[in-house]
């Protein structure tokens, strides 16, 4: 039996199902839960709420490992916000004398003691954190100051225009930082942003650049032609929706056009020049139409 992963996800056999005594139930007992076989951990309960229907002693269960009050292992079948090793936006449910406790999904919430703090967490604020396994103490918690969690390493196997899962972290004079693939600290710059972002977003991102120094540079739209291509039916869409007229050409402000269709000015030319081509629309300096609309 290999050791279980506290704070992550286990598949473990069903080894008893879990009574105690109840003179008020039939049979004088009552069924608590289901035990799981831990391995070196011994026995591990799942309350009876989170047992799946219709197992028995014998199955395999999916299960996910964390602690309960007393710090003992115990199984549940609810999916937290994230996992150790993980990174996640999680709202502060409590404040005490040694810390805070975190909402990670879970009927447990999670701690995050004062010296894994920034700042001392508010009541109802939110914050990026790390989830961990504290080695000195076996307890999990969570770290605000996720900078000590991130791969500082230069990436080797990203691509240009690469799609990349991103967590929005902090808004910054230059734009956003985000963690990319829950590993690499990357940046959306401000000029890439053309939709409502907020710290704790879970977006679809790209690889723009990769830097000497290895940080990442992405963007939210997939970069180059590819994109301009998929706006251009976007574009072709609008304008059969509004009497085939768009009140916005290839001189256009470029403020105006990231307002309309959350797009840069480049990518709106370039779709505008695709669909010219394939002679669909007609083009002024401050507007533009369909052909078969004239």
């Amino acid at each position: 039996m290999n050791q279980i992963k506290l704070g992550d996800y286990n598949t473990l056999k069903i080894v008893k199902i879990a009574e105690r005594p109840n003179p008020h139930s039939f049979g004088g007992k009552e069924i608590f839960g289901i035990y799981l076989d831990g391995g070196k951990e011994g026995d591990i309960l799942m309350p009876q709420k989170y047992v799946p229907q219709g197992v028995k002693i014998g199955d395999d269960v999916s299960c996910f490992i964390y602690l309960d009050q007393d710090e003992r292992p115990i199984a549940t079948t609810e999916t937290p916000f994230a996992k150790v090793g993980e990174f996640a936006y999680l709202e502060c449910t409590w404040v005490n004398e040694y810390g805070a406790f975190l909402n990670w999904g879970l009927m447990k919430d999670i701690f995050c003691p004062f010296r894994e703090q920034k700042k001392r967490m508010v009541m109802g604020n939110s914050y990026i954190v790390h989830i961990h396994l504290d080695e000195d103490s076996y307890r999990l918690v969570a770290s605000a100051k996720v900078e000590h969690d991130l791969d500082e390493r230069r990436p080797r196997d990203y691509k240009h225009g690469q799609e990349v899962d991103l967590l929005v972290w902090q808004k910054t004079d230059l734009g956003f930082k985000v963690i990319v693939d829950n590993q690499y600290p990357g940046l959306i710059y401000e000029d890439q942003v053309f939709q409502y972002v907020h710290t704790g977003d879970r977006l679809k991102g790209y690889i723009s650049t990769i830097r000497p120094d290895g940080k990442i540079d992405c963007t939210l739209q997939p970069t180059g032609q590819q994109h301009a291509e998929g706006f251009a039916e976007v574009l072709l869409q609008y304008l059969h929706e509004h009497n085939g007229i768009c009140d916005l050409g290839d001189k256009s402000e470029a403020e105006d056009i990231k307002r309309r269709f959350q797009v840069s000015k480049k990518v709106y030319k370039r779709a505008i020049g695709d669909l010219y081509k394939r002679r669909l629309i007609t083009v002024e300096p401050l507007s533009i139409r369909l052909v078969s609309e004239q």
